[in-house]
């Protein structure tokens, strides 16, 4: 982004202000995170679900800004040269100056929305036109109305084309976006059931999507919708001659490319300039990934292209995400380009890495780093994935993947049921369902929840220890472990008279006052708990003893997934009781809580001050808004041919009746697959085909049928995922989706993907 706006002119564009300050502004930013520096930059301060824009003024000001978009009057009064525009709406600005600034281009802008495929197609589109235009485009998945409101103000004096990818929301937002975007041509990928429950029909959502083309043409695939008005569906027959040069066959690619051919066409791309960049066209990943590397290092993956915008959008992530790591940056080109090297370079060091390296096919970088963020990027040819994997703490061929945008739709669905005022405490125990804790613990406090909760003080100490500073409440806490709680500041959960005089006696001894407790009530689990007789007693020590001060209460309901329960409906009452009891007699305010990830959506009307969101989050759930944001993945390791009469597997539990073909797959009871599973009980999706587990499950393999299907070694195997829920995985092995997540070992491979 490389604007050339004066202050004067933004604020009048903006606001009803006069200014005579004479700055230019070049930048515009949201995220105090990713300024490295401040100057030229006008920071918007955005409030959202979990965070006020305004609490991170001093921090953009600190890095340099001098210019803000506020709503409070008076919000940077307290800072020496500051700058502020007042408006009513921070979003709303924002939308405004890139609505002026598409006006000032009589290019070609290209709308893609669409179900599915719509950062495939963009991407696939930008590189079939990049051969002879410049195109400006939306990085990675940017659609929601901030995103396509910063793409639009990456449109210079320079660009030919631009091409914004746009998202479906909330009924009305594609209007807002179709004002800012004015799209002269349009694509709509797909038309699928995501994001249906947000509209009364099937109708009504497709009605929707074509707002966003009503005064522009666009295509669509050929079958995949009723023909529509002033649209042009794509038949892939059209470009067989051109699909030839195509290596992707699957469905889903060959109707992306060819509408990507279709809109190049349009555009005035000869078909010998498409056949000359359609072969180059590799799968797209769509989403950065980052795992665990050695030395400590955190590897973050991104190695599909290293186009000047991407790799801007990877460093800005970098940058947002090392949680005080140094950061390391390695390109990786399969050619020497002095030229486009001296680009890479400018935009890199703009970022101010610690340490930054090329590999080139002859030069191989050794990376020595430790305690880092490692940062991966490279043309396809240069296969910069295999660095990525050396890298990698483990190489174990199992793995999960967690999804964190998906995590983040989940916890915006449910903060959508509750006030504005409802706190969010989520769970982290158990090493956060299995996705591990201290990975979800840093992303929990960066997208602004209120709490997070451990079952035990050496879970909160492991997430104090990477650095996390949001508050912890600690449900087990143990009296050998009061020390440790106090020393890393977390917040015990006090459940009896005789635990809570253990800890206050710890609290003289550290001379702690005001020290923060959470006091567990007992209403219908029979598990710890205070109970009614015991809140008098209770009343009158906490009124004694200036070492601590109550935090809040809760407690846990037996059955919040049973709707209507008259059991859950008297532990709500109860527990209203009592915590007013204990409120009426304290001088403060404090916080009550009750209600789980079920309780949520069974019972909002009990949402107290905070609500308790755990395996919610992860989208393991029968609610459709959710989605399944875990994923089980493996890898064949061996094909076998079996003869009639042979057997597989320890004990011969299997014995072949005919001819038949398995497949060897690295992952057993060690981690985490019951051997409940055996003899055809469970199975795997391979090639979205399912694949009966034969034999009995191993410590660390198992077998299965693929005699129908051609698989090859390495082949992909899912076991959680969009084949095979956590849900329906558990219900084979006869137990709870809770017990699948929380058996997922250490040695498991965690990949997520943002």
């Amino acid at each position: 982004m490389k604007l050339n706006y004066s202050y004067q002119e933004i604020t009048s564009l903006l606001s009803n202000q006069n200014s005579t300050h004479l700055a230019v502004i070049q930048y515009v930013a949201y995220d105090s995170r990713k300024i490295i520096n401040g100057e030229n930059t006008l920071f918007f301060a955005l409030s959202g679900t979990f965070r006020n824009g305004h609490d991170f003024i001093t921090n953009a000001y600190q890095k340099g800004v001098r210019h803000f978009v506020v709503t409070e009057k008076g919000a940077t009064s307290q800072l020496n040269d500051a700058h502020e525009i007042v408006v009513e709406d921070v979003l709303e600005a924002l939308e405004k100056l890139a609505t002026i600034h598409r006006v000032k281009f009589n290019i070609p802008v290209i709308a893609i929305t669409g179900s599915n495929g719509k950062t495939t197609v963009k991407e696939w589109l930008a590189h079939l036109l990049s051969g002879s235009k410049n195109v400006a485009r939306s990085p990675k998945s940017y659609n929601s109305i901030l995103g396509v409101a910063l793409s639009l103000l990456e449109i210079t004096s320079q660009t030919d084309v631009a091409i914004i990818e746009v998202g479906i929301g909330e009924k009305g937002t594609i209007l807002r976006k179709r004002k800012m975007s004015q799209p002269t041509h349009g694509i709509l990928t797909s038309f699928g059931k995501a994001h249906r429950e947000l509209f009364h029909s099937e109708e009504e959502h497709l009605q929707e999507k074509l707002l966003l083309f009503e005064n522009s043409p666009f295509f669509y695939p050929k079958n995949e919708i009723t023909p529509i008005p002033n649209g042009t569906s794509v038949s892939i027959d059209d470009y067989s001659k051109l699909l030839n040069n195509f290596s992707l066959q699957d469905d889903a690619s060959v109707q992306n490319i060819s509408l990507a051919i279709a809109i190049s066409k349009e555009l005035g791309v000869s078909e010998n300039d498409i056949l000359a960049r359609i072969s180059d066209i590799s799968p797209l990943a769509l989403r950065l990934e980052s795992f665990d590397g050695a030395n400590n290092n955190v590897i973050i993956n991104d190695t599909y292209n290293l186009d000047l915008d991407s790799l801007e959008h990877s460093l800005s992530y970098q940058l947002a995400n090392c949680n005080g790591k140094n950061r390391v940056v390695i390109l990786g080109l399969h050619e020497q380009n002095e030229a486009y090297i001296s680009q890479l370079k400018q935009v890199v060091s703009s970022f101010e890495p610690i340490e930054f390296y090329f590999q080139f096919p002859n030069k191989k970088v050794k990376v020595i780093a430790e305690n880092s963020s490692i940062l991966i990027k490279g043309t396809r040819p240069s296969k910069m994935e295999v660095l990525a994997h050396q890298l990698k703490l483990q190489n174990h061929q199992t793995f999960l993947e967690i999804d964190l945008k998906a995590i983040l739709h989940n916890i915006n669905f449910y903060k959508s049921k509750l006030n504005d005022a409802t706190q969010l405490l989520c769970m982290v125990k158990a090493s956060s369902y299995g996705s591990d804790a201290k990975t979800m613990g840093l992303f929990l406090e960066q997208i602004g929840v209120d709490y997070l909760g451990v079952a035990y003080v050496n879970e909160g100490v492991e997430l104090r220890s990477k650095g996390v500073k949001l508050p912890i409440l600690v449900m087990n806490c143990e009296e050998q472990s009061f020390s440790e709680c106090i020393d890393n500041q977390l917040e015990p959960a006090i459940y009896s008279l005789k635990q809570l005089d253990s800890f206050i006696k710890e609290l003289i001894g550290c001379e702690k006052i005001n020290y923060p407790i959470h006091l567990k009530i007992e209403t219908g689990m029979k598990r710890l708990g205070f109970e009614e007789k015991d809140l008098s007693e209770l009343i009158g020590i906490i009124k004694g003893q200036p070492e601590i001060r109550v935090k809040s209460i809760y407690s846990h309901l037996a059955e919040s997934d049973v709707i209507d329960s008259a059991f859950t409906k008297q532990q709500i009452a109860t527990f209203e009781k009592m915590s007013t009891l204990v409120q009426e007699e304290l001088p403060y305010k404090i916080l009550r809580h009750i209600l789980n990830s079920d309780g949520i959506l069974n019972y909002t009307s009990a949402q107290f001050d905070m609500v308790r969101l755990g395996i919610g989050m992860y989208g393991v759930s029968g609610n459709e808004s959710l989605r399944q944001a875990i994923s089980w993945k493996s890898t064949v390791s061996q094909v076998k041919a079996i003869q009639k009469g042979e057997s597989v597997g320890y004990g011969r539990a299997f014995v072949s009746e005919k001819l038949m073909k398995i497949a060897v797959i690295p992952v057993g009871y060690a981690d985490g697959l019951s051997r409940s599973l055996s003899q055809g009980v469970g199975g795997v999706y391979i090639k979205n085909q399912f694949c009966p587990i034969i034999g009995n499950v191993c410590m660390d393999m198992i077998m299965v049928d693929i005699t129908p299907l051609n698989v090859v070694e390495g082949e992909t195997v899912e076991i959680i995922g969009a084949q095979q829920t956590v849900i329906q995985l558990a219900q084979k092995m006869n137990t709870i989706s809770y017990e699948v997540m929380t058996r997922f070992p250490s040695r498991l491979h965690r990949i997520y993907l943002s």
